[in-house]
C-alpha cells in the first residue's frame, strides 16, 4: 500500500497548505456563482443535427418563433356585465402598451372587414368606436361576435360561447430571454391580479411563454428547498447514527463546500440551470454523506482498536482510500455515461454531476482526516454507536438469512425477477410536454381549463410547401388546405386550426356585406370578383400573421394539442400524415408536421433510446472496473446480479403502478446502478481482506464481512434512501418519480448486496477458484491489517 501510505503522509503532514488550497478553490468557485443562469427555453431533448430539429429550424426560418402566445380566459356570464366587460377591455389595452407585446387580440380591438365598393377595397373598422361599453352596446356586441363573425368567434370564444379569451402575442425576440420572465412576473401577472381583485372574476392564464416562466420559477424556488432539506435530513440521520456534533458538523462542512463547488462549476461552464442540473447540488449532499460515513466510521473503528488518533487517521486513508475512490469512480461513471448521449441537457447533467462526485470524494478524503487531526480524541460516547444494539440485531438478522435461508432468498429473487419482467411489458412511454409540470399549481389547473375550453395550448405546426412561387394563391391549393383544416377540426384533441384559409373565408364574407353564411372558400368565379379588392388589402396583422412566407410558396397551419396520452398523440400524427398524403399527394407538395408538441414527443423517444445506451455503457464500464479489480468473470457476474435485479424489480413496479417511461424516470436506472454498486465494491473488498485473514474459509470470511462492512452499508443506504426521498417533496412529477424510484431501487439494492450477494458467494464457492481470484487482484482495494 505504498501509494496510499504516501497519500496519508502527504495529507497529514501538509494540513495547513491543503486547507488553504481548498479555501482558495472555494473562493474561486464562489466567484463563478455570478455566471449562473436559469434556463429560459424548453430543454433541448434532440441534438441540433437531428432530422426533426432541422425541420423545426427550417420552419422557424420561414415563419419565425412559434409558441409566443399567452392566452387569458374567463368562464363566467358576469364578464358581460357593464363594469366587468369594460375592465376586461382595459386589461387588454394596458397589456398592449408594453413594448414586449407584439399585439393583443381581444374584444376591445377586434375590427370588422368592411367592403368599400366605390374604391374596390376592404377597410378594417372597429365594431364599436366608443371605448366604454354600455349594456345596450354589450348586447349588440355579443350578438355580432356570437353569430356574425365566425372568424373571431373561434379565436376568442370557446365552449359554445360560454368562455371568453384574449390572445397576447409576445415579440419573438424576447420569448427565449430574461426579458420575457421579467415582463410576465413583474408586469403581466400583477395586471391580471389587479383585474381579479377589481371584478372578483377568476381569470385563467396559459400559453407556452407563461408556462415556461412559472415552471422555471418553480425550479428556482425548489432548488433552495432541496439543498436545505437535504442538509437537514442527512444531518439528522447522521447525528442519530454517530451521536456526535463534531462528526455531524465536519460532514456538513464537507458537503456544503461540495455544493458551493457544484454551483461554481455550473457558472464556470456557462450551463443553464434546468430541471436536471437543479438536482445536482442536493445530489452532491446525498452522495457525499456516505463518503463521510465510511471514513468517520472506519476512523472510530481503528481508534477503538489502537487508541492512537494519528495512526488511526493514517490507517483510514491507507485501508479504505482505494475502496472509497473506486466507489466514487463507479458512481461518477454512472453519471458520466450521460455525456456520451447526443442530448445537450443530458451531457451537461453528466459533466457537472460526474466532476462534482469526484470533487466531493477528494473533499471528504482531505477534510475529514485533517479536521479530526486538529480535534480531540473520540470519547466513549462517540464510539458507543459501534456497539449499537439495534444495528447489531439487524446485522444478525441478515446473517441468519444468509446462514439458514439461502434457498428462500433465491426463490424470492427469482419470483421478483419474473414479476419484474412481466411488469416491464406493462410500461408505457410518455411524451407529453406538460406531464411533469407541477400538478397542484394554479398554472397547471389553467392548462387543463384551456384544454377543456379551447382544445389545448401546445402548438402543432404544419408547413405546406407548394414547390413554386405564389403557389399558395392557387385556388386548388386553398381548397386542399381547407380540406385538411376540416379534417383537423374533426379530431376532438385538436383545436380549430388557423391558416390563410380563415382569412380568405372572412374576405368572402366581407364581400357579401358581412353575411355569415358566406364564410366559405371563394370559388374561381368569386376569385375574379375579389381580385381588385385583394390588391388593396389593409394591414391584417391583428387578423392573421406569418401564415404565408415571403415567396408565397409556403403556407402554415397551426393547431393546438390537448394534454393526451402519448399513444393517442402517435395515432393522431399517423392519421394526420395519412390524410395529408391523401389530400396533397407526394409529387406536387411537400407537407411536414412539426411544432413543440411533436418535437417533445420525438425528443422523448430519442432520449429514452440514448438513456438505455447510457445504462448499458454504465453496466459495461462498471463490469470492466470489477474485472480490473478482481480478475474473474465469475466474480463480475456475482457482483452484477444484486445490482441488476433491483433495476428490473423497479422497472416492473413502474409497469404495475402505471409510472411511464419519460426523460425523468429513465434517469433512475443509470443513477441507481452507479450508486448501488458501491456497496458491492465495499463488501467484496472487505470479503477479500477477511478471506486472507481467515485462511480462505469462505463462510467465515462472508460472515465477518457482513458484520463489519454491513454496518457502514446500512448507514449509507439509509442516508441514500432518505436523501433521494427528499425529491418527493417536489411539485414536479418527474422529480417526485425520480426521487421515489431511486430510493426504492437503492433499498432493494441494499438488501440484495447484504443478503443475495453473500448467499451467492457461499453457494458458488466450489465453482470459483478463490485463491486465484482473490490473492492476485490488480488493485488491493482494502489494505490488510498488519499483524
Amino acid at each position: 500500500m505504498n501509494f496510499w501510505s504516501n497519500v496519508a503522509n502527504l495529507i497529514l503532514k501538509n494540513r495547513i497548505i491543503i486547507l488553504l488550497f481548498i479555501l482558495g478553490l472555494t473562493f474561486f468557485w464562489s466567484n463563478q456563482w455570478k455566471n449562473i443562469q436559469f434556463t429560459y427555453t424548453e430543454a433541448k431533448l434532440l441534438p441540433d443535427d437531428h432530422p426533426e430539429s432541422l425541420i423545426y429550424d427550417v420552419f422557424k426560418s420561414k415563419f419565425g418563433e412559434e409558441g409566443n402566445l399567452i392566452v387569458i380566459g374567463v368562464k363566467d356570464s358576469l364578464l358581460f356585465s357593464e363594469k366587468n366587460f369594460n375592465e376586461w377591455n382595459k386589461l387588454s389595452q394596458k397589456i398592449n402598451e408594453y413594448p414586449e407585446v407584439n399585439f393583443v387580440l381581444s374584444f376591445d380591438n377586434i375590427k370588422d372587414l368592411v367592403k368599400d365598393t366605390d374604391n374596390k377595397r376592404f377597410d378594417l373598422k372597429k365594431i364599436f368606436e366608443n371605448n366604454k361599453f354600455d349594456p345596450e352596446s354589450i348586447a349588440k356586441f355579443k350578438e355580432k361576435i356570437f353569430y356574425d363573425l365566425p372568424f373571431y368567434n373561434k379565436l376568442l370564444l370557446g365552449n359554445q360561447n360560454k368562455t371568453a379569451r384574449t390572445i397576447i402575442s409576445l415579440n419573438t425576440e424576447i420569448v427565449n430571454t430574461e426579458i420575457r420572465k421579467d415582463f410576465i412576473l413583474n408586469d403581466f401577472i400583477p395586471l391580471v391580479n389587479q383585474f381579479e381583485k377589481s371584478t372578483s372574476l377568476d381569470i385563467k392564464v396559459s400559453g407556452m411563454p407563461y408556462i415556461r416562466t412559472l415552471s422555471a420559477q418553480s425550479i428556482k424556488d425548489e432548488m433552495g428547498l432541496f439543498v436545505f432539506t437535504a442538509l437537514l435530513v442527512t444531518a439528522l440521520i447522521f447525528f442519530l447514527f454517530f451521536r456526535s456534533y463534531r462528526a455531524t458538523f465536519i460532514s456538513m462542512l464537507v458537503v456544503l463546500i461540495g455544493v458551493g463547488w457544484a454551483f461554481g462549476v455550473l457558472g464556470w461552464l456557462g450551463y443553464e440551470i434546468t430541471i436536471l442540473t437543479a438536482l445536482i447540488p442536493p445530489l452532491i449532499i446525498v452522495i457525499g454523506i456516505p463518503n463521510c460515513i465510511f471514513l468517520i466510521n472506519k476512523y472510530q473503528q481503528e481508534f477503538a482498536k489502537n487508541r492512537d488518533k494519528l495512526k488511526s487517521l493514517e490507517s483510514v486513508i491507507i485501508k479504505i482510500g482505494n475502496a472509497t475512490l473506486m466507489t466514487n469512480l463507479t458512481t461518477a461513471s454512472g453519471f458520466a455515461t450521460f455525456i456520451l448521449t447526443n442530448s445537450q441537457v443530458l451531457k451537461e447533467f453528466g459533466v457537472v454531476a460526474s466532476l462534482n462526485i469526484i470533487a466531493i470524494f477528494l473533499l471528504s478524503l482531505l477534510i475529514i482526516p485533517i479536521a479530526y487531526s486538529f480535534s480531540g480524541i473520540p470519547s466513549k460516547k462517540h464510539l458507543k454507536h459501534l456497539e449499537n444494539i439495534s444495528i447489531k440485531k439487524i446485522v444478525k438478522w441478515l446473517e441468519n438469512r444468509v446462514r439458514k435461508e439461502r434457498l428462500k432468498t433465491y426463490i424470492i429473487s427469482l419470483i421478483s425477477l419474473i414479476l419484474g419482467i412481466i411488469g416491464i411489458y406493462q410500461i408505457e412511454i410518455s411524451g407529453s410536454i406538460i406531464e411533469d409540470m407541477p400538478k397542484k399549481s394554479k398554472f397547471f389547473e389553467d392548462i387543463k381549463f384551456f384544454d377543456n375550453e379551447f382544445n389545448g395550448i401546445v402548438p402543432l405546426e404544419i408547413n405546406i410547401d407548394t414547390k413554386r412561387r405564389k403557389g399558395v394563391n392557387n385556388l386548388t391549393t386553398i381548397k386542399r388546405i381547407n380540406k385538411l383544416s376540416e379534417y383537423i377540426s374533426s379530431i376532438p384533441e385538436l383545436s380549430h386550426p388557423i391558416s390563410i384559409v380563415n382569412l380568405l373565408k372572412y374576405i368572402k364574407q366581407a364581400y357579401y356585406n358581412g353575411n355569415p353564411k358566406y364564410y366559405k372558400i371563394p370559388t374561381s368565379q368569386e376569385n375574379s370578383f375579389l381580385s381588385p379588392y385583394l390588391k388593396n388589402m389593409p394591414d391584417t396583422k391583428n387578423l392573421i400573421t406569418n401564415y404565408i412566407d415571403s415567396t408565397g410558396q409556403n403556407a402554415r397551419m397551426t393547431t393546438f394539442l390537448m394534454d393526451v396520452e402519448t399513444k393517442r398523440i402517435e395515432i393522431i400524427e399517423k392519421d394526420l400524415k395519412k390524410e395529408i398524403n391523401k389530400i396533397f399527394g407526394k409529387d406536387k407538395y411537400d407537407v411536414i408536421l412539426t411544432g413543440k408538441a411533436l418535437l417533445y414527443l420525438k425528443g422523448t423517444h430519442y432520449l429514452i433510446k440514448n438513456l438505455f445506451i447510457s445504462l448499458s455503457l454504465a453496466i459495461l464500464l462498471i463490469a470492466i472496473f470489477m474485472a480490473y479489480l478482481f480478475r474473474s468473470y465469475k466474480v463480475i457476474i456475482i457482483s452484477l446480479i444484486p445490482n441488476l435485479l433491483p433495476l428490473i424489480v423497479t422497472a416492473g413496479v413502474m409497469g404495475f403502478i402505471g409510472i411511464p417511461l419519460k426523460p425523468s424516470t429513465i434517469l433512475v436506472f443509470s443513477v441507481a446502478f452507479g450508486i448501488s454498486v458501491d456497496n458491492t465494491i465495499h463488501f467484496l473488498a472487505k470479503y477479500r481482506q477477511e478471506l486472507i485473514e481467515n485462511n480462505w474459509k469462505i463462510n467465515s470470511a462472508v460472515y465477518s464481512s457482513l458484520r463489519e462492512a454491513g454496518v457502514s452499508m446500512l448507514y449509507t443506504s439509509i442516508v441514500l434512501f432518505f436523501g433521494f426521498a427528499i425529491f418527493m417533496i417536489s411539485s414536479f412529477g418527474g422529480t417526485v418519480a425520480l426521487g421515489g424510484l431511486v430510493s426504492v431501487t437503492l433499498l432493494f439494492a441494499m438488501l440484495a448486496n447484504l443478503i443475495l450477494l453473500p448467499s451467492l458467494l457461499i453457494s458458488l464457492e466450489d465453482s470459483i477458484n478463490i485463491v486465484k481470484v482473490i490473492t492476485k487482484p490488480k488493485i488491493n482495494i482494502v489494505a490488510r491489517d498488519k499483524k
